[in-house]
């Protein structure tokens, strides 16, 4: 059964699992200990230091292993504010951030930076947000849902002669490559590149200021309280020297792969947007959106057919709001696939999954009563006295909102408007992406006494 989900944990690499076994042997003693299997483990704990610095490209001071990557996102940025709190709170981020780092942000003042449609940030625009009383940056090396890198180097620059510490969360590249640029802290997680759960790193520069919040604890500088699990680490570092050996040569083959599916199933598939730069990418990921498809239902059939990938679409989490990093591109959400390929990936993998994507979608469509494919449209004359309608979609989950708009908006003149009523928030992306997508013209939203009144004129 192919997996497609490396972005959200990929499967554990066979050197994780080989250093793993070997250090449950020889590192299950105290480090801070003299006697001999003390150094033993202090040994081990030293070594994946090392290995890990030299891959992110730090001093091996600098670097120190947490409970996870979340746990590395929370201390870096908790750290880093409480250690510049004479500078001010504020804090700047991109409006895609992780929700680890989003989270982390909720207790300070912070300013969102807009993304392009394809993900990225202006660097300019980074540093437009920047003030006097900037406390810290942070910005992901490249987005965990449609892969965009982002400028990091560019923006790291920027912040360097405003004087503002950047921290880079690099989990989702880190694998493929050290981040560029003159960045101060950094964070990551070994179950992102095939190391085990419950590693993570972070990184903070000599010469930044920095203060460890929480109880003190002696161990990895105060800044990771808690036994280390030495196992795991050593098993992390190990895996992460692994994946960067077959970086290159893994790189360019699943890069080919992914461009395969970004071109393919535009073609195989009616009425798909596929999201994300088209360029400056990771190589393993790709992200597409289905018109008129409930994405929970795709994900099962997908399943079902023997694929495992996941969506950022609102149906498929418990708050049935859409992702937050398509709402900030301005993209649509309903029918949401994430493909991201794990080392390895064969490409009859790839051309199966291509074999069978069309079929599932086009049976969830059926079952939604979907209008069919559109077709090249013949111009339309316009009316003297154009007309409106009101679809009630009250109370219904997108993509029905929008199937709905589909099936009306031909009943209207040209210059006439449909009014959908909807309190899903998934509409106020999809409506006007559909628009986007159909040529139409999105009038824009309105209260209504129950939910938002979503406005679309005709244009043909």
């Amino acid at each position: 059964m192919p997996y497609f989900d490396a972005a959200s944990s990929a499967p554990l690499h066979p050197v994780a699992r080989q250093a793993l076994q070997a250090a449950l042997d020889e590192g299950w003693a105290d480090p801070a200990r003299l006697y001999r299997e003390g150094r033993r483990a202090r040994m081990l704990l030293d070594a994946a230091r090392e290995t890990a610095a030299a891959a992110v490209g730090c001093r091996p001071d600098e670097l120190v292993f947490t409970s996870s990557g979340t746990r590395a996102v929370h201390a870096g940025i908790a750290g880093a504010m409480a250690g510049r709190r004479r500078v001010g709170g504020h804090l700047v981020v991109s409006a895609v951030e992780h929700s680890a780092v989003l989270h982390a942000a909720e207790g300070f003042a912070a300013t969102e930076v807009p993304v392009a449609r394809t993900g990225a940030v202006d660097p300019a625009a980074f540093g437009a947000a920047l003030r006097g009383d900037t406390a810290l940056a942070c910005l992901q090396s490249a987005n965990h849902e449609v892969g965009t890198e982002q400028p990091v180097a560019e923006v790291a620059a920027v912040c360097r002669t405003a004087g503002v510490p950047l921290l880079v969360d690099a989990a989702q590249s880190l694998a493929w490559g050290p981040v560029d640029g003159d960045w101060s802290l950094l964070a990551a997680s070994a179950h992102k590149w095939g190391g085990p759960a419950g590693v993570g790193l972070l990184v903070v520069r000599k010469g930044v200021r920095f203060s460890s919040q929480g109880p003190a604890d002696e161990r990895e500088s105060g800044r990771a309280p808690g036994f280390e699990n030495i196992p795991a680490i050593v098993a992390a570092a190990a895996s992460l020297r692994a994946v960067r050996d077959e970086a290159s040569a893994e790189s360019a083959r699943l890069r080919g792969l992914v461009d395969r599916i970004r071109t393919r199933v535009p073609e195989l598939v009616p009425d798909v947007e596929v999201v994300g730069d088209p360029v400056r990418r990771l190589p393993h990921l790709v992200t597409f959106s289905c018109l008129y498809v409930d994405g929970e239902t795709v994900l099962h059939e997908l399943d079902r057919a023997g694929f495992s990938v996941s969506s950022g679409s609102s149906c498929t989490s418990s708050t049935l709001t859409p992702s937050h990093v398509l709402r900030a591109m301005g993209v649509l959400s309903e029918g949401n696939v994430r493909v991201s390929l794990p080392l390895g990936t064969t490409e009859a993998e790839v051309d199966r999954f291509l074999e069978v994507l069309p079929g599932v979608v086009a049976d969830v469509r059926r079952r939604l009563d979907a209008p069919a494919p559109a077709v090249p449209a013949v111009p339309a004359v316009p009316s003297p006295a154009p007309g409106s309608l009101v679809v009630d979609s009250l109370g219904k989950r997108c993509p029905i909102p929008v199937i709905e708009l589909a099936k009306v908006i031909g009943d209207v003149p040209v210059g006439g408007t449909v009014t959908v009523l909807s309190d899903d928030e998934a509409a106020r992306l999809d409506i006007p992406a559909w628009c986007e997508m159909r040529d139409q013209e999105y009038v824009g939203e309105q209260p209504s006494e129950r939910g938002t009144a979503y406005v679309v004129r005709r244009r043909g």
